[in-house]
């Protein structure tokens, strides 16, 4: 790994680490996590399509097979969504409460069938977190230095962003079911993890193939952007929907994201 590859995933990992002991400790309100969403969604959504996309373009020399391979990304997280209960945040803000109260009762806990809800969770969320980390390996990696600094830069920010929330989620639900301490930070552990061990099995694979690498960086950025897309669309466009008493606040947070991640071509890389 390269050393700026190394830096983003400690950053990540602890983000992700500390995402996971905020619902013990601080009670997150449903409009905030809300608009925290919106927001997060439209740097991905805009790192999707002004960094990774392009960029995977510039790589393959072929537009045509770079959209392609980014339908079969967003085509995979959307099947991936549909197997597990995968970004069901909204859940987030009943369930920073009761973990509260759930600390107070932690014991020796045997999985019941309402466990399956954060446990399918909990595997979603990593297959996720596995692919951010190929991402995020792919667009450091990737040649071309100022638009790879881009995209790299831009990857890290959208994950660095979306960790703790989906490190929250898993450990609230946790909570909730009355699962003990001890067993929630070793499974917030794991899952700060993902991201870096995602990240190395992306570098043992650039490793191996040898060669000429455009074609393995370009093809992963293009499935990364699929991805991005596909999250982003997913966790935005029912919120915006059906939550029509902040609809205007959580627009602006998309469009703030979209700025933001915008705003990365600007910074001189």
């Amino acid at each position: 790994m390269n050393t700026t590859l190394i830096i983003y995933c400690v950053l990540i990992a602890i983000a992700s680490w500390v995402g996971g002991w905020i619902p013990a400790s601080i009670k997150l309100g449903h409009r905030q996590t809300q608009l925290v969403l919106s927001l997060v969604s439209g740097v991905m959504l805009g790192v999707a399509m002004l960094h990774l996309l392009p960029h995977s373009i510039r790589l393959l020399q072929d537009d045509s097979q770079a959209t392609t391979i980014a339908l079969g990304g967003l085509m995979f997280m959307f099947l991936t969504i549909r197997m597990f209960p995968f970004h069901d945040h909204d859940a987030l803000s009943k369930a920073t409460v009761d973990s509260h109260q759930c600390d107070h009762h932690d014991h020796v806990h045997e999985i019941r069938r309402e466990d399956v809800s954060w446990i399918g969770l909990g595997i979603g969320f990593s297959i996720h977190t596995l692919i951010d980390g190929i991402a995020l390996a792919a667009a450091t990696s990737a040649t071309g230095a100022s638009s790879a600094g881009l995209a790299g830069l831009g990857v890290f920010i959208a994950i660095f962003l979306h960790k703790p929330l989906d490190a929250m989620t898993i450990t609230s639900l946790m909570a909730v079911r009355g699962w003990s301490r001890s067993k929630r930070a070793f499974v917030n552990t794991l899952f700060a993890i993902m991201c870096p061990l995602g990240a190395a099995l992306c570098v043992a694979g650039f490793t191996a193939i040898g060669g000429n690498h455009d074609m393995f960086f370009g093809a992963a950025l293009a499935f990364s952007a699929g991805v991005f897309l596909c999250i982003s669309l997913g966790d935005l466009l029912p919120e915006v929907q059906f939550h029509s008493h902040d609809r205007l606040a959580m627009s602006g947070a998309l469009v703030l994201g979209v700025v933001l991640a915008a705003m990365l071509q600007l910074i001189p890389v």
